[in-house]
């Protein structure tokens, strides 16, 4: 247990399987307080990072200006995705925000390709703490604390060596990165308003979001656009070529999206898991689970990447249980 999980527990956490679990379950208005660090985060710094992500990613790495962030696509050479950044600059480096469960395999597979680019990648998910703030009052909670907080999705601001990004979605919802130095203050200060929760409720709101993952168990199984990463300002079809644009473009180019990420609730106790098989009516796999979070009253929530046609026949299931199709706060309509 290091010094932060110390900390929580202190603060009336356990610890199961490296995650942080607070006692109960936030309900869907409540403002909430939770630690991210089921993320990883990757630096990359020196005067070839630019360049060398640019490469590498389907989003447009120039951008990152150190006032703004973005979600990213880490592509194989088949255009499938490895992984899912979200992406930010600060102080000269990139970061890249991921399921921490693929930094190893992540940085290990980037540094191959690094070769004479002068870029030193770095693991920081112990040198510093993830906080996610969500719900109505979230706002005033970061105001006892921060003089300036950012109005616009992926806008960030840094004050006192932390930064603050506003996330995308209808519900105020925020991510705090601080040095673990800081990080117990901080939690202190922000827990006076705010519910101490689990890292079910911040995938709970970021499924109403629309946010997709990708976690090992889905790892190659979609094309960029099959999570709207599109629809998620997630690739700039303009920026060059980069590893699996050949696909990503003709996708994009040559006809209609066939398969897309669609919000969907599913009256189960049993909880579904990404990479799950979802069914259509003949029983032939339509689409997969890419995330799942238990719902406030009872059954679960998820994003399933599913065959559009599948969608509009209805009588989709997983494990014998009906998907019922819900409204994404985005248009599929691209």
């Amino acid at each position: 247990m290091n010094p932060w999980q110390q900390f929580l527990t202190e603060q009336g956490a356990t610890v199961q399987d490296d995650i942080i679990h607070f006692p109960g379950q936030a309900k869907a208005d409540d403002s909430i307080i939770v630690d991210l660090s089921h993320y990883g985060l990757l630096s990359l710094e020196g005067e070839d990072a630019v360049t060398f992500l640019q490469g590498q990613v389907t989003n447009d790495v120039k951008k990152l200006d150190g006032s703004t962030s973005h979600y990213s696509g880490y592509c194989s050479p088949k255009g499938r995705l490895l992984s899912l950044f979200f992406a930010f600059a600060h102080d000269g480096k990139l970061f890249l925000q991921f399921d921490r469960g693929l930094i190893a395999a992540i940085a290990k597979r980037l540094r191959m390709y690094v070769l004479r680019s002068k870029v030193v990648i770095t693991d920081l998910s112990e040198e510093t703490v993830r906080i996610g703030v969500a719900g109505n009052q979230a706002e005033a909670a970061l105001k006892t604390k921060f003089s300036s907080i950012p109005e616009a999705e992926r806008s960030l601001v840094h004050e006192d060596g932390i930064i603050l990004i506003r996330l995308p979605g209808a519900l105020p919802r925020y991510e705090l990165i601080s040095p673990t130095s800081q990080a117990n203050e901080l939690w202190l200060t922000l827990s006076q308003h705010l519910m101490p929760a689990n890292k079910a409720d911040w995938d709970w709101r970021e499924i109403q979001a629309g946010i997709p993952e990708i976690v090992a168990a889905t790892q190659e199984a979609f094309v960029p656009q099959m999570v709207n990463l599109d629809i998620l300002d997630g690739i700039n079809f303009k920026k060059g070529c980069y590893t699996g644009q050949e696909i990503v473009a003709r996708t994009h180019y040559l006809g209609k999206v066939k398969r897309r990420t669609q919000l969907v609730h599913i009256e189960s106790e049993l909880a579904p898991a990404a990479g799950d098989e979802v069914l259509d009516a003949s029983g032939s796999v339509a689409g997969q689970i890419v995330r799942s979070a238990r719902h406030p009253d009872g059954g679960y929530d998820v994003l399933a990447e599913l065959r559009l046609e599948s969608v509009e026949a209805g009588n989709l299931s997983w494990q014998g249980q009906a998907l019922e199709i819900r409204t994404l706060p985005y248009s599929l309509e691209k």
